[in-house]
């Protein structure tokens, strides 16, 4: 049976594989938190390694407070950067494969067509230099890596924009929310299924001549702005809460957004024969377990 370590396992990616393991009998899971498994710290790291043998490891230990990583830059590096290059060195030494994620936030800018995986980079703030940072480090350290960039992750599990939602919503009867900053939101237990699917792939060397190792895109199919998003969580919780579009300039922050970060999927839907489900679908599915 093929064994995988899920490293922050009490995270929301971590949680969401949790939800879906359960689909994946033939492979064997070990969640391990940061108490037990700390990639900030090289030493838990090696002890972790030296009792423990895996086939894959997927890190979803990530530093993601985007606004406080600006007054926390070595905190930040030293989880989303050092640590999973760390991590990345010591599961190559292990014989293991790596699932690792990054995010949309290493694009600024664009053109209005969706990234693709060799498109330019331009990370703006500290967190987005972090995870670029551990994108570089993670590759050199781990051939055997499959990388996906993912954007606006939310699930039922942890703090994201639709547990806020819902949160703000029943306490408020309106809400502003930016409109001009357009990309697709991404369900953890969606992304969750499609990394399970795609070691499922490589354990079977389906795609073995497809070179499958490397940088990929995931996102839920569609587009949205955050208003957009905001919109969809009240009317289909059926919170009566007014939604009032506003500008990114009118909502300042320490930490500057991507006005446009819609992912690119060709690459990841060929090389896997992934189908991705409509971000609205998988909205209704996350408000139904919450």
């Amino acid at each position: 049976m093929t064994k995988i370590l899920v490293c922050g396992a009490d995270g929301q990616m971590g949680q969401s594989f949790r939800a879906v393991s359960g689909n994946f009998p033939a492979l064997s899971f070990r969640f391990a938190s940061r108490s037990e498994l700390d990639i900030a710290d090289s030493l838990s790291v090696d002890e972790f390694f030296r009792r423990h043998a895996f086939d894959f490891c997927i890190n979803c230990a990530a530093y993601t407070a985007v606004d406080r990583a600006e007054q926390e830059t070595a905190a930040a590096f030293a989880i989303n950067a050092d640590g999973a290059a760390y991590l990345a060195e010591k599961t190559f030494e292990n014989g293991c494969a790596l699932i690792h994620f990054s995010t949309d936030y290493v694009f600024h800018g664009g053109n209005g067509v969706p990234f693709r995986e060799d498109d330019p980079t331009g990370p703006k703030g500290v967190y987005a230099r972090s995870k670029l940072a551990g994108e570089k480090g993670v590759l050199a350290a781990n051939p055997r890596t499959v990388l996906i960039r993912a954007s606006w992750i939310y699930s039922e599990f942890g703090h994201n924009f639709v547990r806020t939602m819902l949160r703000l919503g029943a306490e408020k009867d309106r809400l502003s929310v930016v409109c001009d900053q357009v990309g697709t939101p991404t369900y953890g237990p969606d992304l969750a299924a499609a990394v399970l699917t795609i070691i499922s792939v490589l354990v079977s060397g389906a795609a073995e001549e497809l070179l499958p190792f490397g940088i990929y895109h995931y996102s839920n199919e569609g587009v949205a702005s955050w208003y957009d998003f905001a919109k969809a969580v009240f009317d289909l919780s059926g919170l009566p809460c007014e939604v009032i579009p506003i500008a990114t300039r009118d909502y300042p922050t320490p930490a500057e957004r991507p006005p446009y970060s819609l992912l690119d999927k060709s690459k990841i839907k060929t090389t896997f024969n992934l189908e991705i489900p409509y971000w609205r679908d998988s909205l209704k599915v996350c408000l139904t377990n919450i």
